[in-house]
């Protein structure tokens, strides 16, 4: 079976923007709080970082533990990395996800300014410049025929999709609006000459849009 690459529980406003603008170190998503994008995920039974009993189960607990199922490796932009912009200054530093990162796969991360690889815990960041194609090729090798996960940002997302390379993307929808931010559409609708689209809306509020190749 051929391996796909797919974007998985990606989340947006409705208006169609994923993070904000200005990121720093303090604040991954710029002038965005996740928090308002995010909160149907945190809420469910099956959330990776919940510390607590309990959650809500149902399509919002399916999807979450969707987003896992037979990834082999990810593909991320640098800024999902960290905010470092430009030549490595500092290696020390080894990104937000902390000494046990969630991915637990080899992650391909674009950058203009290669670096070597990093090992933390069972999850092994490798530092890449090249094309979209060229990047999915080495991580669908690393996947081992598991399916290559596309992690983001908004702007690495849209670069696939440019290259008409993504198989199915789910993208949840929150019910706010916020005017101004990196911004993966105006409207699903701008996919249907490529994708077929189910729109699913849960009881948490968001509206979960399933996209998958035609």
């Amino acid at each position: 079976m051929a391996q796909l690459l797919r974007v998985q529980n990606f989340n947006v406003s409705s208006d169609g923007i994923g993070a904000g603008e200005d990121q720093t170190l303090e604040r991954p998503f710029g002038h965005v709080e996740p928090e308002r994008l995010f909160a149907w995920a945190g809420a469910t039974a099956s959330w990776p970082m919940r510390t607590a009993p309990g959650g809500s189960r149902g399509l919002d607990d399916y999807l979450t533990r969707d987003y896992d199922r037979n990834i082999g490796a990810e593909i991320m932009g640098r800024n999902k990395f960290g905010p470092q912009r430009g030549p490595w200054h500092d290696h020390d530093w080894q990104g937000w996800w902390g000494d046990e990162p969630p991915f637990r796969t080899p992650v391909f991360v674009l950058t203009h300014h290669k670096r070597p690889s990093l090992r933390l815990s069972d999850t092994t960041f490798h530092f890449v410049d090249g094309d979209p194609a060229t990047v999915l090729e080495q991580a669908r090798e690393a996947a081992q025929g598991k399916d290559v996960r596309l992690g983001g940002g908004v702007t690495t997302i849209r670069q696939f999709l440019d290259a008409d390379l993504v198989d199915t993307l789910h993208v949840a929808v929150s019910p706010v609006k916020l005017g101004s931010g990196l911004r993966l559409w105006e409207s699903p609708d701008e996919l249907l000459d490529r994708f077929h689209l189910e729109v699913v809306p849960s009881p948490s509020g968001v509206t979960h849009h399933l996209l998958w190749r035609k």
